[in-house]
């Protein structure tokens, strides 16, 4: 059994309500479109063999209408030869083709109104295919964006996870950096003294020494 058992169902289905209530939207609609699809299908194939029938029933139409008045036309002649049998005989295979002719006409009449029901119905049903397949085409786009979204958050996340890392990564650098410079300020400080200090500091105490000597010489003159 279809989704749809009558082309009414079809024709009055809430698309929405019918997707609101599914656990797989996406499979629902896809099976409601192919229901439709296989729907038109039969539809278009009926309507074929309607029009097909009419047509025939038209040439019969034809045919019937023809005959009788051919009928006609020989009663009529008959009268003329004082052959009033004949012409009766005539006329009744006339009344044969005009009860013929109600009953076909009758039929045809029928055809027109179920191929005028047929074309209603196919223009209902494209209408509701073509509101089924926007449907479709929407499910997909938001499902497609939705993975859009959610791949670019998550590249996102990636990427300021990344970038914060660098930093780390940066600042650690940079302490290393400064770290290496003091320790070479100490190394320079303690193993690398200029000896032109040094040397300075002992003339400085050499000097001193001298000038004491001199001091004591004329100390002495004096005294004497």
């Amino acid at each position: 059994m279809g989704m749809f058992s009558r082309m009414s169902d079809i024709v009055q289905a809430n698309i929405n309500a019918m997707l609101d209530k599914a656990e797989d939207p996406e499979k629902v609609i896809r099976l409601i479109i192919q229901e439709m699809e296989e729907t038109l299908v039969e539809i278009r194939t009926q309507a074929a063999t309607y029009i097909a029938e009419q047509k025939h029933l038209d040439r019969k139409l034809e045919r019937l209408q023809k005959d009788s008045k051919s009928w006609q036309q020989k009663a009529e002649l008959a009268m003329d030869k004082d052959k009033e049998s004949l012409a009766r005989a005539a006329l009744l295979e006339k009344q044969k083709c005009e009860a013929a002719r109600s009953e076909v006409s009758g039929h045809y009449q029928q055809l027109t109104e179920m191929l005028e029901k047929i074309q209603d119905d196919t223009g209902r049903l494209q209408s509701k295919l073509a509101e089924a397949k926007a449907k479709q085409k929407s499910l997909v786009a938001r499902k497609n964006t939705a993975a859009v979204r959610l791949k670019a958050r998550n590249v996102d996340h990636s990427d300021k996870i990344q970038n914060a890392m660098s930093r780390f990564e940066q600042y650690e650098q940079r302490i290393d950096y400064l770290e290496a410079q003091v320790d070479s300020y100490d190394v320079v400080s303690t193993t690398n003294a200029d000896p032109q200090s040094l040397n300075a500091q002992f003339a400085a105490l050499t000097s001193d020494d001298d000038v004491e000597k001199e001091l004591e010489a004329m100390r002495k003159k004096r005294v004497a």
